[in-house]
């Protein structure tokens, strides 16, 4: 059956859903990098995308944070209640790392005294700027109320992510997160949106530092799916290693 495409982002794709209220969620195998400079198709990366970011969502459901998230359909797709996304990305730096260290000239690695939440209006066209708290009031992207909810669940995201990646050898260093607005029986709900995995995480093997996140396809300095087959073998959703351009990996049944 055609389904009934209404957006199409970098790495995923969403089309109508079954209900109404719903929408399905495909992750694609795409990779991009430098506002769009860098373009390449790593077959299979959105298996191991939607089947990690199912999984974290799944747990976060356990300390109760509101998300999108309903279920995994298959392979690449989920399903997801539709939301109104609200237009910032929100940045949750634990490490210094990235543009935080190339804005404030901060050594990478660099542990921080306390985590900070930064906040970024989507906007391809701009190269989503940082924005404070004062241009989001004024300009309308959210009520204080709901930057408040916003930053709340983020640092509980934070908490949970870090522990659980940590149990696991994993060193969870910043980490991107959108929300969005769930209206359900005349109430207005902020629930966290999009997903969690090593395209919108740094991640880092706590002892070697070695990256397991889209650092490496920006850097040049491996191959993508051997980060992101790892991180997955760790949380135990793959049945071997997987990490090598031949040979596939096979994703634990569930």
């Amino acid at each position: 059956m055609k389904k009934n495409k209404i957006y199409e982002g970098k790495a995923k794709i969403l089309y109508k859903g079954p209900e109404p209220g719903t929408l399905i969620q495909h992750f694609k195998d795409d990779a991009t990098a430098n506002n769009n400079e860098k373009m390449d198709v790593f077959e299979g990366k959105g298996v191991i995308n939607n089947r990690i970011s199912e999984h974290l969502f799944t747990l976060l459901s356990s300390i109760d944070i509101p998300h999108h998230f309903i279920k995994r359909l298959n392979m690449r797709e989920q399903l997801i209640n539709e939301v109104e996304i609200i237009p910032l990305e929100v940045v949750i730096r634990n490490i210094a790392a990235g543009s935080l260290t190339k804005r404030l000239g901060i050594p990478t690695g660099e542990k921080l005294n306390r985590t900070i939440v930064e906040f970024y209006y989507k906007d391809d066209a701009l190269q989503d700027p940082l924005v404070s708290e004062e241009h989001i009031i004024t300009f309308g992207w959210a009520s204080q109320n709901e930057l408040d909810e916003i930053t709340s669940l983020a640092l509980r995201v934070n908490d949970f992510l870090a522990g659980y990646f940590s149990a696991i050898k994993i060193q969870l260093v910043d980490f991107k997160i959108e929300f969005g607005r769930l209206y359900k029986n005349d109430e207005v709900y902020v629930v966290l949106a999009d997903e969690i995995s090593p395209d919108s995480c740094r991640l880092w093997d706590s002892q070697t530092k070695q990256k397991m996140d889209k650092d490496v396809y920006r850097e040049n300095s491996g191959y993508l799916l051997d980060g992101y087959n790892e991180v997955a073998k760790r949380m135990g959703l793959l049945t071997q290693n997987g990490a090598s351009k031949n040979k596939k990996p096979t994703l634990v049944k569930g």
